[in-house]
């Protein structure tokens, strides 16, 4: 794909720069949201059955719906960010959340942050920076169309062949087996269908504001 022309420089900067600060926004209401939720699964628990053993008082649990309403948001806003930057901006910096919400629960859950944690941490902070800065200068896919078009090419149908069955794999074989034990299961689960839906969303995202772009019109 083409490099941006001159002319069109500044509106592709400005897109990226709404999409980075939506997707920062987002990481911030979602890292906030787990502590919060966390907070409301503790209340609920000193007073009935925890949720950990088939309890269900966490939704009598004012706190905790602050929580989830507050994870709503950020994921309302990593969605519109989607319709202004593209994907590899917006992506690390969903690795933010982490980074607030191990914060926090340092200082408001008691739960001590040890130094791999701390380590994790920066970790995340220099991928999402080193990925941001390399972050590609051409533009993105701008129709639904396009999207189609990209998504219907060989060597993507192949990997999303390859997707569902890693997918599978992990989902009715590892998960029953490991997923206990090994959370690194249910964090490929997450990662390999995410790989799949980003597109999604992005297609989602992109006719939703040429929606409303006509409806202004």
């Amino acid at each position: 794909m083409n490099r941006a022309p001159p002319d069109a420089a500044g509106d592709l900067f400005a897109a990226n720069l709404k999409g980075s600060l939506l997707a920062v926004a987002s990481s911030a209401f979602i890292g906030v949201s787990f502590i919060v939720k966390k907070k409301g699964l503790r209340r609920a628990g000193a007073v009935g059955s925890r949720a950990g053993v088939g309890g269900y008082g966490y939704l009598l649990e004012p706190l905790w719906w602050v929580g989830m309403v507050t994870m709503l948001i950020g994921e309302i806003a990593n969605f519109v960010a989607y319709m202004f930057a593209p994907a590899v901006l917006v992506t690390p910096l969903g690795a933010l959340s982490i980074i607030v919400s191990a914060v926090l629960a340092h200082f408001i859950l008691n739960e001590k942050l040890q130094r791999m944690g701390v380590l994790g941490c920066v970790l995340c902070i220099v991928g999402s920076t080193v990925i941001i800065l390399h972050a590609p200068e051409e533009e993105t896919s701008s129709s639904v169309e396009q999207i189609w078009h990209l998504a219907t090419q060989h060597a993507f149908l192949c990997y999303a062949s390859f997707a569902l069955v890693a997918y599978l794999i992990l989902m009715l074989h590892c998960a029953p087996r490991y997923g206990q034990t090994n959370i690194a299961v249910y964090v490929g689960i997450c990662s390999v269908i995410g790989s799949l839906t980003v597109m999604s969303i992005k297609a989602v995202g992109i006719a939703n504001l040429r929606s409303s772009l006509q409806l202004r019109a």
